[in-house]
């Protein structure tokens, strides 16, 4: 039941009713008895700072970020967590004492999901796509302590730019490659393989992901950032090369732990989320 005393959290972006954070937030304050309630906020890029100041007036205590604001939002922030002053984009904001504060929990939902089966520290990684989702995984992999990453993008140029960022601002082990026969080459004796862009996502569950079967080797961690469906083609692939797949849901859940534990100080349960999530995601 909402009252005059429920604390309001939420999400902000352009567009915001397709975000599954809602249902899972939600479950999580159910379960756990508490009395607060996740509302999604559709913000128009010429109303971030607006929306940020009002939030701020209203008493929100913190808000996810999703596109298009997550690199703009810098500008209205009073203090930025240091990864995510390093990814340069934000994704949690927490209202506190009149103070708004920034926090990246995107790469930390990744390395949380991917340590679950291996180890980040001194892997080889190979990253799919050069986007904002590249850009937050590939430095939190780097902080947290990965021996190289290998950026491959269909537009060299693009990973070229994150490579520059990744060495300038954490002098990492960074490579790129384009998508050829050269990706096939860097697979060989990578650990870790993610996928951050697009290709698979619902609707188009039917075009063809990046890498095959064939080219993966019986040792290799494979992780897909899309969510929807569970089950991506990449995923497929992996099954069929004998290997046990990490589904996108899993970063979900984590970035969303770490921003509710941002927000509350409290860590909710990973099957309560994850049961929310599987409820509304197609099977």
């Amino acid at each position: 039941m909402i009252t005059g005393k429920t604390k309001v959290v939420g999400i902000i972006g352009d567009p915001v009713e397709h975000s599954l954070s809602p249902p899972m937030h939600n479950a999580a304050f159910r379960y756990l008895k508490m009395d607060y309630v996740y509302v999604p906020f559709l913000v128009k890029k010429d109303l971030l700072q607006s929306s940020i100041i009002g939030a701020k007036s209203l008493d929100i205590k913190g808000l996810n970020v999703t596109i298009p604001h997550k690199t703009e939002v810098l500008s209205y922030l009073d203090y930025i967590d240091r990864s995510a002053e390093l990814i340069g984009a934000v994704n949690t904001l927490k209202f506190e004492n009149k103070i708004i504060k920034g926090f990246n929990t995107d790469g930390i939902g990744a390395i949380r999901a991917i340590e679950e089966e291996t180890p980040v520290k001194d892997k080889k990684i190979v990253i799919l796509g050069a986007g904002g989702a590249a850009r937050a995984v590939s430095f939190q992999m780097l902080i947290a302590g990965a021996g190289s990453v290998v950026i491959a993008n269909r537009t060299p140029e693009n990973a070229i730019l994150l490579k520059e960022s990744l060495v300038a601002k954490l002098d990492g082990q960074v490579k790129t490659t384009d998508l050829s026969d050269k990706l096939e080459k860097e697979l060989k004796d990578a650990d870790i393989l993610i996928n951050t862009t697009p290709i698979g996502m619902f609707p188009n569950i039917h075009e063809k992901p990046l890498v095959k079967a064939e080219m993966m080797h019986s040792d290799l961690v494979v992780n897909d950032l899309v969510y929807n469906p569970i089950k991506t083609g990449l995923l497929k692939e992996a099954e069929q090369a004998g290997l046990k797949p990490i589904s996108g849901i899993k970063m979900l859940i984590y970035q969303g732990i770490e921003s509710f534990k941002i927000w509350t100080g409290i860590t909710p349960p990973v099957n309560v989320l994850e049961d929310a999530l599987r409820a509304v995601l197609p099977k």
